[in-house]
């Protein structure tokens, strides 16, 4: 099997020899915006680092897989209040994932899986897998890293401790950020997510919603009027390269078993 693991550093001929109907290729995708004031803006670099993470695990298995370039752009949300951020709307997502589908499919690439590391990116992997499997059996499963990830997270460290660290600007994102890159992560400014926020007199519960009488309800709200740290529900100072190291190795192994058991076998309708 070929070393090279990024189908953007393979050349033309490499490609025509090891892009084949057999290989399967991993589509990460994240956003820029605020991850809190001590993180990176862009998650795409975890989400790119987890597919390699999981294509190297899938190749220990014996199976052929490759990483494609990062969709490094989100779908817009309440973040487009981060100071230099870029999002990009519903409908250019879909655009950027159908032809990026057209592409692989023309060349008969069709084992395919998407590494998400956004949930703004959810509406858009779900109307292009839906579209693409009515209309050419495709079957393409996305593993959303962040939700399996507050899902494995009581198991790592505890339930109480997850409680406390999970939220946006905490764990996972943060802890994996910490395993990551640290040199880029600023440590000196981690801090407890601020608590209290109000909008039009209602107790902000969440970056689109309010609390009415024990009750959420979804608002208009942007993430700058929930939280001035990027931070919310959570104490990012529980955060660690630790726990970064041992959710890594899970993700790794749940999405090698997914390619391995099912992409690998084919899923297509």
């Amino acid at each position: 099997m070929i070393e090279k693991i990024r189908m953007a550093e393979l050349t033309s001929e490499e490609a025509r020899q090891h892009l084949t109907a057999e290989a399967v290729v991993l589509l990460p995708m994240g956003s820029l915006e605020d991850q809190g004031i001590h993180a990176p803006m862009g998650d795409y670099l975890a989400a790119d680092l987890m597919a390699m993470e999981i294509a190297k695990a899938a190749r220990a298995d014996g199976v052929a897989t490759f990483v494609a370039p990062v969709i490094p752009f989100g779908g817009r949300d309440y973040f487009d209040s981060s100071q230099g951020g870029i999002s990009i709307s519903h409908a250019t997502l879909c655009g950027i994932l159908d032809d990026m589908f057209a592409c692989l499919n023309r060349h008969g690439i069709r084992k395919v899986m998407i590494v998400n590391g956004h949930g703004g990116n959810v509406p858009a992997i779900t109307e292009v897998t839906l579209r693409w499997r009515q209309k050419a059996g495709l079957f393409v499963p996305s593993m959303y890293l962040w939700q399996v990830a507050y899902g494995e997270l009581p198991g790592l460290i505890g339930k109480e401790q997850a409680a406390k660290s999970s939220g946006h600007g905490g764990d996972p994102l943060t802890s994996v950020g910490l395993h990551f890159y640290p040199d880029i992560l600023r440590t000196d400014l981690i801090r407890a997510a601020p608590e209290g926020s109000e909008i039009k007199g209602l107790p902000i519960s969440g970056f689109n919603s309010v609390t009415v009488d024990g009750a959420k309800i979804q608002v208009p709200i942007e993430a700058l009027e929930a939280t001035d740290t990027g931070a919310f529900g959570c104490d990012p100072t529980l955060c660690s390269a630790e726990t970064g190291s041992k959710l890594v190795a899970r993700l790794a192994t749940i999405g090698a078993t997914l390619v391995r058991d099912h992409v690998a076998r084919g899923l297509h309708d």
